[in-house]
């Protein structure tokens, strides 16, 4: 691939669309019941920071870090309880919300590799 995700899955307006269509799978799915109670009642700021987290990881502006600075990812996630079963929800809304937004399927596999590699490394406990 030539150009950076954030090229190829379309700049800050198709990540918001992917952002608010993972949220809206993770409010709604039963399945991700588990990782919908580690998240405040209200999503609009973790929205808004995976958001921000993605346009700078996909190779956007680094919107993120200028705002809060470095993601240190693991460390902000140490307070959650987050095993395998907390990894596959997330990664079961966000595999489905590219589904549904339709990427384009080689993105859709890379991006799905790059976010599977990530969610593991957030993973502090077992099971």
């Amino acid at each position: 691939m030539n150009q950076s995700f954030y090229e190829a899955i379309g700049g800050e307006e198709a990540i918001r669309s992917l952002v608010d269509r993972f949220y809206d799978l993770m409010e709604s799915s039963p399945e991700a019941a588990g990782i919908r109670k580690l998240h405040p009642e209200s999503l609009q700021g973790p929205r808004d920071k995976l958001f921000m987290f993605l346009v700078g990881w996909m190779g956007g502006p680094p919107i993120y870090v200028e705002k809060y600075g470095h993601p240190r990812l693991r460390a902000r996630h140490l307070p959650f309880p987050i095993g395998e079963t907390e990894r596959d929800q997330w990664l079961r809304c966000m595999n489905q919300a590219m589904a549904d937004l339709k990427l384009e399927e080689g993105l859709r596999e890379q991006l799905a590799q790059s976010f599977a590699q990530t969610a593991n490394h957030m993973r502090n406990r077992l099971g």
